[in-house]
This record gives structure tokens, sequence and C-alpha cells, in this order.
């Protein structure tokens, strides 16, 4: 199946630790799924898109509350039969911990809430596209869907970088829907970095 093409528009985000980055641009909402033979796909059900809103934004709040700590802003929730059983926010920077993601953090509080390691008919929402680490988290959680808002163009792993969702030989597949909420989770991403940028010494002249 050949591949659709990125929509005008597609933003830039942040990558969850490291340099300061440029801002990302702004875009309109993105909509896709896992692009292998026979993925299922996402296809918005009345009063979808707005459940997806309400929950990027409760997962962006977590975002900013991990801004507040000194940490990337990215945030996670997931979802079953319409609740949040699991929330998740960045954290490698207080738990010097290189897999304290968002993704990670969610899928943890979530697997603990209901007893099972196993998440199947649920969803995740994260402020950012998911790396190849939290992708594979993703795949062995079980997640039926993947939300996401900002792109993340140098560690994305569904479809900036890598798409993980989109190979074959991989053996659990969720839908995935890009986009919602995008330009605020960009703002947010944004403001830190420049806040970062303010508040970093200047370099010494050579």
């Amino acid at each position: 199946m050949s591949r659709p093409g990125r929509p005008k528009g597609e933003h830039r985000s942040a990558q969850r630790a490291g340099n300061s980055i440029n801002p990302p641009s702004r875009s309109k909402g993105e909509h896709r799924s896992a692009q292998h033979e026979g993925s299922p796909v996402s296809v918005a059900a009345p009063g979808a898109e707005s459940a997806d809103l309400a929950f990027m934004r409760a997962a962006l709040a977590i975002a900013a509350e991990a801004a507040a700590r000194g940490e990337v802003p990215v945030g996670a929730v997931v979802v079953r039969d319409g609740a949040i059983i699991g929330r998740g926010g960045n954290s490698p920077i207080a738990h010097n911990d290189p897999t304290a993601h968002a993704e990670i953090a969610a899928l943890r509080d979530a697997g603990r809430a209901i007893g099972n390691y196993r998440l199947p008919g649920c969803t995740l929402y994260v402020t950012l596209e998911p790396c190849a680490m939290c992708a594979g988290a993703i795949m062995h959680a079980r997640i039926a869907r993947l939300v996401f808002a900002a792109r993340d163009p140098k560690t994305g792993a569904c479809g900036s970088v890598v798409d993980l969702f989109a190979e074959a030989r991989l053996n659990h597949h969720a839908v995935v829907t890009g986009g919602v909420d995008a330009e605020a989770s960009a703002a947010l991403l944004g403001a830190f970095f420049a806040a970062r940028r303010r508040t970093e010494p200047e370099a010494s002249p050579s």
C-alpha cells in the first residue's frame, strides 16, 4: 500500500531531552493510521473528535506540570471505556532514567490500576509523537489506539523518522491518529525551549 504524503504545514516538534531546538511551526489537525497491509483504519465515530480533544488536553495539563519541574513538556494518559486509568509526565531528569518518558509512566500507571501489563481496548493519548522505545512499549502493552499531538522530526516513530506501526513484520499494530491539538503542544514546547534559552548562560567569546 502506498504511503500518503504528509500534510501541508506539518509542524516540527522537540526531542524529549537535550539541547533546545527551534519552536515547531503550527499545523492543522492531521489524521493518519497504520500503513501496513490489512491494518485498521482510524475512522472517527460521532463525538470521537471532541473526546480526543478532551483527553489530549488532560495530557497537555500533565505536560505543563512536567515543564514546571524543568522537564521537556510531554504528558500522556491511558483511557479505557471513556475513563482515564493511567497518567504520566516526562521525568528522565528527575529520575536519572532515560526510559522515564510520559508514555512509559502512563502505561505503568494503567497497568497497576487494572492489575495487568496488557492493556487491550485502551487508547493512549500523548502530546508528542512517540519515540521508538515508547512505540515498542505501546505495542507490548497491546494498546488498541494511539493519539498524539505534535510530531517529532528527530525521534518520532510514527512516520516522522520511522513508522514502526506500519511495520508488517511486527505482531501488533495500534491505530494511529496524529495532530490532535498539535498547536497547543507545539506552543508549550516552543515556550519551554525559549525559556531555557533565556536562562542558559551565554557562551564565552572565543
